[in-house]
């Protein structure tokens, strides 16, 4: 005030009424839009210096004036819209008619300077006109707010983001039933082909959409700035958390995600679950990397300068379409456990563990991220106790039903086409079957170095001995010697070849294959003692009564027709007698081929001539050593073949 006078003086002290006139009307207008009330005292106090200046009152009754005009002209084109709001509906578009949208906007703008430029003295009729015309227009705002949102709403392209989703399919049987029946059907169909499990693959880092045709989002944001500046802030909210929460539940619906109860997830059969757990997947990979990314980025965009509306808006929206992903979740989760479901509930794990630090990153409310945490520590519970399952139910699957050719059992294919795919989630299992050295016990005490072994490592090992210990029960099924030992030979076979042919063999290391190897080489070499002995027994020398010249002729018909009649039974049923594996197989008859055809060919060569010189000869030596080899390449082809099959091949 000081500074004012002061001016004021200097000016009169010049002597110039127009100076002194021009600086006081500097000043009034330097106030600019202070409530006029203010000005008015700020020109008593000028007043009272010089009585000169109390002209410049009239400044103020002219921008009154001036202020009363441009009020009703504001007022007039928004009364213009409530005065026929279904025809002015019927005309173009808000977004589309920009000339009568900037004029509305305009208005309000205009009036809600005059506002806040009014005296709490001010004129009551204007002030009340002036709120009622901001009720009005806040109105139609708000409808236009809905409008736009809901007229300019890109429709999800699901195809497009399905196509962006690498995935991953592996060889596994997944059915519905109890795990001796899952056994069973791998032994009645086609073991290999058409059966697969798909991993959720990962999204694209390029992936990114328009929720909002992005014209339409400069409008949204003009009219959430009016809105706002108008005090009807919670009314903003609420169109646009309603909308776009709208918009996310179709989105979902379109993803393939259904609105269940944890009651109702638990109700469904294992195929359709398993459908619904694949998209799920799926939906929350696009949900968070994809709409809640779209809709953070519209919400930034919409309400810029206004965090706190801004995070209320996003997560109003945004919550019932999480909650609902996560009610999902938690009822699989919470489910019935059995080992078909625990690669997709793994699949589940790593999604939401992949997309965690995401809803952190954008999601304010606690209560979600609780709830989302929860449930990531609820599947990783469930992951471990269906481990734990399936580990049961391999120790303790007691079906007795033999495999009647001795080839390999369904449990043996079941759980290595199991274990195998286990191996791709080892770093997920790595992290959750950590428990220190728990898995120690009952592992072989060898030099396997198990303790350098990972904790998936160590858990594949302890099952797949579990598995050689359930077969080897199994095997007692056989009362023929020969034929556990071919049983034990295919499965332990089979084993080794699927850890040698996947990273299992990393995982269990080479000494393990070994071993194994080990061991089938010696389920065949029982197998050539406990089939073949008989026979070979039948060509030693003793018992013959003499030598080479001399022997009992009567003796020697009846070791040759003995053996005649052991190779024939021996033929007969290990025809039927599979080993699957074709350079096993091959070994095998070699083996066979070496131990007899050198006896028999030496056994005929020292004896044969004594019987071929008389009578029916045909009837003891029916066979030549080409004979016998041609017959051994018959063995374990699993195709019986009758007695009368068996004719002399060189007569």
């Amino acid at each position: 005030m000081t500074t004012t006078t002061t001016s004021i003086a200097a000016a009169a002290g010049g002597g110039g009424e127009d100076r002194v006139l021009a600086a006081a009307q500097h000043i009034v207008k330097s106030l600019g839009n202070t409530p006029k009330e203010v000005r008015e005292d700020m020109l008593l106090i000028f007043s009272s210096f010089d009585n000169r200046l109390s002209n410049l009152t009239s400044m103020i009754g002219d921008e009154s004036k001036e202020d009363s005009e441009r009020f009703e002209a504001a007022e007039k084109v928004i009364l213009r819209w409530e005065s026929n709001p279904e025809a002015m509906r019927s005309t173009v578009p808000w977004e589309e008619s920009p000339n009568e949208s900037a004029e509305y906007l305009m208005a309000v703008d205009e009036i809600l300077g005059l506002m806040e430029g009014l005296s709490v003295g001010s004129d009551h009729e204007i002030s009340d006109r002036a709120e009622n015309a901001i009720q009005i227009a806040m109105s139609r705002l708000e409808d236009e707010f809905r409008h736009i949102l809901i007229r300019n709403t890109v429709p999800l392209d699901s195809e497009r983001l399905y196509g962006s989703i690498r995935r991953v399919s592996l060889s596994f049987a997944s059915h519905d039933g109890d795990f001796a029946e899952e056994f069973e059907s791998f032994g009645e169909v086609d073991r290999e082909a058409g059966r697969f499990h798909e991993r959720g693959g990962s999204l694209g880092d390029d992936v990114c959409v328009d929720l909002i045709n992005p014209d339409a989002v400069v409008e949204l944001k003009e009219i959430a700035y009016r809105m706002i500046r108008s005090g009807y802030e919670k009314e903003c909210v609420q169109v646009y958390s309603s909308v776009r929460r709208d918009a996310l539940d179709e989105c979902l619906v379109i993803l393939g995600v259904e609105k269940l109860s944890i009651e109702e997830v638990q109700k469904i059969e294992w195929k359709l679950l398993d459908e619904k757990m694949k998209k799920w997947i799926h939906a929350v990979k696009i949900g968070v990397r994809v709409l809640l990314v779209g809709e953070r980025r519209l919400s930034d965009q919409i309400f810029e300068g206004t965090d706190e509306t801004r995070e209320i808006c996003f997560n109003e929206t945004t919550k019932g379409c999480i909650m609902q992903l996560l009610n999902f979740g938690e009822a699989v989760a919470i489910g019935r456990r059995s080992p078909e479901k625990l690669f997709r509930i793994l699949d589940m794990y790593d999604v939401m563990a992949d997309v965690l630090p995401d809803l952190e990153q954008m999601v304010t409310d606690e209560i979600v991220i609780t709830e989302a945490k929860g449930v990531l520590d609820g599947l990783g519970d469930a992951a471990r106790g269906t481990f734990a399952e399936f580990e049961n139910a391999v120790q303790g699957e007691a079906s007795k039903k033999p495999m009647l050719s001795g080839e390999i059992h369904p449990i043996s294919r079941y759980v290595m086409n199991y274990v195998r795919l286990l191996v791709d989630y080892s770093e997920t299992l790595n992290l959750l079957l950590d428990t220190g050295d728990d898995e120690l016990q009952g592992l072989p005490n060898d030099d396997l170095g198990i303790e350098s072994m990972s904790p998936i490592g160590r858990r594949l090992l302890l099952l797949i001995n579990n598995l050689e210990s359930n077969l080897m029960e199994k095997s007692r099924v056989y009362e023929d010697k020969a034929l556990q030992c071919v049983f034990m030979m295919n499965n332990i076979q089979y084993i080794v070849q699927k850890v040698k042919d996947s990273e299992l063999r990393k995982l269990l290391g080479d000494n393990w294959v070994r071993k194994r190897r080990g061991q089938v080489r010696q389920y065949a070499t029982g197998y050539l003692r406990a089939a073949w002995s008989k026979a070979l027994s039948c060509l030693k020398d003793e018992g013959i009564g003499g030598s080479t010249s001399n022997a009992s002729k009567m003796a020697l018909k009846e070791r040759f027709k003995n053996f005649n009649a052991n190779f024939e039974e021996l033929y007969r049923f290990q025809t039927a007698w599979k080993v699957p594996d074709a350079q096993l197989r091959e070994e095998l008859r070699i083996s066979i081929s070496e131990k007899v055809i050198p006896a028999y060919r030496s056994f005929m060569g020292r004896f044969g001539s004594q019987l071929e010189s008389g009578r029916h000869a045909g009837k003891y030596i029916k066979y030549t050593p080409d004979d016998l080899e041609s017959y051994v390449l018959d063995l374990f082809e699993g195709t019986p073949c009758v007695l009368h099959h068996l004719r002399r091949k060189s007569t």
